[in-house]
């Protein structure tokens, strides 16, 4: 099977820093943010989290429109339903917890990353599209579940977040051997 996509999350450049201030009042604080996914706090954790099930989401819906096959179709409905799921869950628990999820290098680098894929997508159609988008499922959940059970999970000091993203890795790689099945049927 030829690779068209390189995963999102490998290629994050890992060595530059970045600040941001935040406002409370009148006094300005300086907060130095991660550079690593390692160095991610949970809240940033969560922003990434939800940032990347709002980009499946976003493949999926492209999918359903320029897709006829029955496979894809039952794929991106299958990521629709568990990534808002798992999103509506996340937000549940920000929201008992009282806290916000933050903004960060991650999310930002996966939002423009998935503009190119978007547009990739959206120039595609027929078997191209279908061979594209499922091996870019393929390839997308190998590289988010890699950073969630290698990089995110193992940092996070919140239990209950903790076991929302242990509950959520066991469902997406689920979707990444149902999408390396997807690919080698595509392939035949």
């Amino acid at each position: 099977m030829k690779s068209y996509i390189i995963p999102l999350l490998l290629s994050v450049s890992f060595g530059a820093s970045a600040c941001a201030t935040s406002d409370e009042g009148a006094v300005a604080q300086t907060v130095v943010m991660a550079s690593s996914p390692a160095e991610l706090n949970d809240l940033e954790i969560a922003h990434v989290a939800y940032t990347a099930d709002n980009i499946d989401i976003r493949y999926a819906n492209i999918a359903l429109d320029r897709s006829s096959n029955p496979d894809i179709h039952a794929f991106a409905q299958t990521m629709i339903r568990d990534h808002t799921t798992v999103n509506k869950l996340a937000l549940a628990l920000l929201d008992k917890l009282g806290a916000s999820a933050q903004d960060n290098f991650l999310s930002q680098k996966l939002n423009a990353d998935a503009e190119k894929i978007v547009a990739k997508l959206e120039s595609l159609s027929g078997n191209k599209f279908d061979r594209y988008y499922a091996t870019n499922e393929l390839n997308y959940h190998m590289a988010v579940n890699d950073l969630v059970e290698n990089s995110f999970i193992p940092n996070i000091e919140n239990e209950e977040v903790k076991e929302l993203f242990e509950a959520g890795l066991g469902i997406f790689k689920g979707h990444q051997e149902h999408a390396k099945m997807m690919t080698m049927k595509l392939d035949k």
